[in-house]
């Protein structure tokens, strides 16, 4: 006989707890975690992760200029004017360079006579030269003015035998001028310079050094430029200093520059 199952009704508990009735899932409208947040396993949103790892670049703040002082800014208004007027004094001489063609004056020593040259008996030397120079002016276009207040000197060593002076006269265009000037002069106690120059004279060779300090002005075409000075200076070799007596100018060099 075959074994019937037995179906038990479901007896309900009455103490049990009701049971909700199930209702189907729902598709939620709106994002259970907002945009950009990170989640977590249990459901809550996890910390905010840090981002990654970079070099950091140091900041720099820059510093407000600073201000010139005023002995800065006249600095370096001097130094600009300074160099506006060398370039302009630049301009202007190679105008006149190119223009006027500048060339050196030339000076000689041509002959030496001495009418006076002996000791007394208080131990001064008393010393009177007549030299004639020699000036040439090459310039085409260049006049010089030769002014008052010149100074001429004829030295032995580093004595000081006479002293003269240049005539004030105008030399024109590629003119040569022969000057005659009398120089005169007293040295105090002479008795061993006096044996000095015998001494040398016995060579045949005496050295003797001239010296110059002209003021000129110099004359470009019609204008008249300011007051300069012409620094001439020579060195001579004489067979002799005896007074009366022909004196031979062994060598004569001179050299010449200019000043303001």
């Amino acid at each position: 006989m075959a074994d019937h199952q037995k179906i038990h009704p479901a007896v309900h508990d009455p103490e049990a707890p009701a049971t909700p009735p199930q209702t189907p899932p729902q598709t939620p409208s709106a994002p259970l975690v907002p945009p950009g947040a990170a989640k977590s396993d249990r459901g809550a949103p996890a910390q905010p992760g840090y981002p990654p790892f970079g070099r950091t670049i140091p900041v720099t703040h820059s510093r407000p200029p600073k201000r010139r002082s005023c002995w800065c800014k006249c600095f370096c208004w001097t130094i600009s004017l300074l160099i506006f007027l060398i370039l302009i004094l630049g301009i202007l001489a190679a105008i006149i360079y190119f223009v006027f063609k500048p060339k050196i004056p030339k000076y000689s020593v041509d002959d030496l006579a001495i009418t006076q040259f002996n000791l007394n008996s208080d131990n001064t030397l008393y010393a009177t030269f007549d030299v004639n120079i020699t000036a040439r002016n090459p310039n085409k276009k260049i006049g010089i003015y030769y002014e008052s207040g010149s100074s001429i000197s004829v030295w032995y060593l580093s004595t000081q035998l006479c002293q003269g002076s240049l005539p004030k006269f105008y030399q024109g265009h590629q003119n040569t001028t022969v000057l005659t000037v009398a120089m005169t002069g007293q040295t105090q106690d002479a008795t061993n310079l006096l044996q000095s120059l015998q001494a040398q004279q016995q060579t045949g060779s005496i050295p003797l050094r001239m010296r110059a300090t002209v003021p000129v002005r110099i004359k470009l075409g019609s204008l008249k430029l300011t007051k300069w000075k012409f620094l001439v200076r020579c060195n001579l070799v004489v067979d002799s200093l005896a007074a009366n007596d022909v004196v031979s100018i062994k060598s004569s060099t001179c050299k010449f520059r200019f000043r303001f």
